[in-house]
């Protein structure tokens, strides 16, 4: 499974492991990605989400059933 939030469709970043001796190699920063189970009460069902900690707060500030209705617009639950 990829490393996406489902909400906000943050993703992987990449960058450099700098050393000591300032040799740089390749890394991956991923998001924090949480595997999370909401309510949703005009389906009378839980829906499970894999979300960012920036999606847990989207979706705590717009509603789950906002983003449960965009995130149906797209096709993605």
């Amino acid at each position: 499974m990829s490393r996406r939030c489902q909400v906000t469709g943050v993703g992987p970043r990449f960058g450099n492991h700098v050393s000591h001796s300032h040799r740089r190699t390749r890394r991956r920063f991923d998001a924090n990605i949480q595997r999370k189970r909401y309510w949703v009460p005009s389906e009378g069902r839980h829906v499970t989400l894999r979300v960012s900690a920036r999606g847990i707060k989207t979706i705590d500030q717009r509603g789950i059933e906002a983003v449960v209705a965009e995130l149906r617009t797209r096709r993605e639950i």
